[in-house]
């Protein structure tokens, strides 16, 4: 298999999803985005031969664009452009989450500052304010009071960009002193941790102390309706504990793993790659099969239909198949086929 990796900057993360792809010997080519140019006709050069790319930009901006571009080539991307699109934008986020009846918390958009503020009254204090994009848990304000959220509005009124008045007010989720992050392939859980802090934000990137948590059968169902809500793929799904059980309040499209992959049992980056895996061959399989149905309809029915039964037994197959064994796991993983929607 031979897999394109987009970056800007090799973290943690890369190096170990790098080694654990050498180690198998599959054939990786890394690419700088931030030296390459994309034709919007023909793709560059560096991605010929190349049976899938890895989207691990940093930024938001670059991946959105990026993975458009890989797609508009026919190349299949992790994650799809739609993925990434939804799961970049908290508003988008939100509606998908709310569209598919996922548990999510009270979410109100605004565009001017008297209509914020009378956003936030509706939910009390204290409240939230968070950016409609964003990550690491930056530029998010608990509310507290009504003159601490007239001098957030006033400040974010008054900056630059056209982001910052698009007002993003969510109520504010009386918790544990701890969130749940769940690495998904496709909303089949691969590990999951809790994130704990005596902060209000309880993210990894702002030093909460990560341990591993173990995935129940609630999670599990909210993890996989979140997924589908914004279109599969390798992601980070985010809940949080209330009184009345779990809620979802974001899903992640480039994920981080390192915390995650040093506080359970499992190797994230094994199991990253045996989806990878995976997902590779399916296509294959599918392609195949494509090529011959383009074949035989010009032969005539009959032929197609033979061809169809062959592609479904030669699927089922595949999914039955036993997946490979993951190294550094003390409990079973649960992995599934999904075929593309390429």
């Amino acid at each position: 298999m031979h897999v394109g990796l987009l970056y800007s900057r090799i973290r943690q993360d890369e190096k170990l999803l790098l080694n654990e792809l050498r180690e198998r010997d599959h054939e990786v080519t890394k690419i700088d985005v931030r030296k390459e140019q994309f034709d919007t006709a023909r793709p560059p050069a560096i991605l010929d031969d190349v049976d899938i790319v890895f989207d691990r930009c940093l930024a938001t901006s670059r991946s959105l664009y990026l993975t458009k571009f890989i797609d508009s080539y026919d190349i299949p991307v992790i994650n799809s452009p739609e993925t990434a699109a939804i799961c970049a934008d908290k508003i988008k986020n939100s509606l998908a989450l709310e569209d598919a009846g996922v548990t999510t918390p009270e979410t109100k958009v605004a565009y001017t500052t008297d209509s914020a503020m009378t956003a936030i009254e509706s939910f009390g204090y204290p409240c939230v304010l968070k950016p409609v994009t964003g990550s690491w848990g930056r530029l998010m304000a608990k509310i507290d009071s009504q003159s601490a959220a007239e001098a957030i509005l006033e400040h974010k009124s008054t900056l630059g960009h056209y982001e910052h008045k698009v007002f993003y007010i969510q109520e504010f989720v009386d918790k544990p002193d701890r969130d749940i992050r769940v690495v998904a392939a496709d909303g089949n859980p691969i590990a999951a941790m809790t994130r704990s802090s005596e902060h209000w934000v309880t993210n990894a990137a702002k030093g909460a102390t990560a341990e591993a948590f173990e995935v129940n059968q609630r999670v599990r169902q909210l993890v996989t309706a979140a997924s589908s809500a914004v279109g599969g793929g390798l992601l980070g799904i985010d809940l949080m504990e209330t009184a009345e059980g779990y809620t979802v309040h974001e899903v992640n499209h480039t994920v981080e793993f390192k915390a995650l992959n040093e506080a359970v049992s499992v190797s994230l980056p094994t199991a990253v790659v045996d989806w990878i895996e995976t997902k590779v061959e399916t296509g294959k399989e599918v392609h195949a099969w494509a090529s011959t149905t383009q074949h035989l309809l010009l032969v005539g029915p009959d032929s197609l239909a033979v061809s169809y039964y062959a592609y479904s037994r030669a699927i089922l197959h595949l999914k039955s198949s036993k997946q490979p064994a993951v190294r550094k796991q003390k409990k079973p993983l649960e992995m599934s086929i999904r075929i593309s929607d390429r």
